[in-house]
C-alpha cells in the first residue's frame, strides 16, 4: 500500500477490524518511511455476472434492467419503491449464487417466483412479456395454473 503523504510503499498494519457489518475490513497502517498513519479498507470485489440470452448472445447482468422490468409489472399496484428495491436485491442474490454465468431463463424464473409470492397481477404482467403471450388463451392458461396452486388440497372422504 502506498503512503498518501510520501508515496513510499513500505508500511505495517497497526490495527485491523471489521467494518460495514462485516462487508469490509478497516486497517490502520503506519508508513515505515515517514511514520505517519493512514486508514485503508478492503472489500470483496463483486464477481462479474454474465447472462446468456435466448438468442445465444451474452451480456453483463444489469440490476437496473431487472428493476425496470419489475417496476413495469408493478405499475399502478400498491407497492413502494423500497419494496421493489428489496425484491430486486433478493433476486440478484439468488441469481449470483447460481454462478458467474446464468441464463436469462434462470433470471426470469427467479423474478416469476418472487412475483408469484408477492402480487399475482404483477406476476401475470411480467409473465405475459417474459413468456411472450400471444392471446387471451395464454392468460387463461397462466391464470389457471395460478389458481391451481392457490386452492387448498381437498380432504378425502371415506
Amino acid at each position: 500500500m502506498r503512503c498518501p503523504w510520501c508515496q513510499a510503499d513500505d508500511d505495517r498494519v497497526v490495527d485491523s477490524r471489521p467494518a460495514d457489518d462485516g462487508g469490509s475490513i478497516r486497517r490502520r497502517r503506519e508508513c515505515a518511511a515517514c511514520g505517519r498513519r493512514f486508514t485503508t479498507f478492503e472489500r470483496i470485489e463483486e464477481v462479474g455476472l454474465v447472462v446468456a440470452k435466448r438468442d445465444g448472445s451474452s451480456e453483463p447482468f444489469d440490476r437496473e434492467k431487472l428493476a425496470a422490468g419489475i417496476r413495469k409489472a408493478f405499475a399502478g399496484r400498491p407497492t413502494s419503491p423500497l419494496q421493489i428495491e428489496q425484491m430486486v436485491g433478493r433476486i440478484e442474490t439468488r441469481v449470483r449464487r447460481k454462478g458467474p454465468d446464468v441464463t436469462s431463463r434462470q433470471v426470469g424464473g427467479e423474478v416469476l417466483a418472487m412475483l408469484q409470492k408477492v402480487d399475482e397481477v404483477a406476476y401475470l404482467r411480467y409473465a405475459s412479456v417474459y413468456k411472450d403471450f400471444q392471446g387471451t388463451a395464454d392468460f387463461e392458461r397462466e391464470l389457471g395454473m395460478l389458481l391451481e396452486k392457490k386452492e387448498p388440497a381437498r380432504k378425502r372422504t371415506r
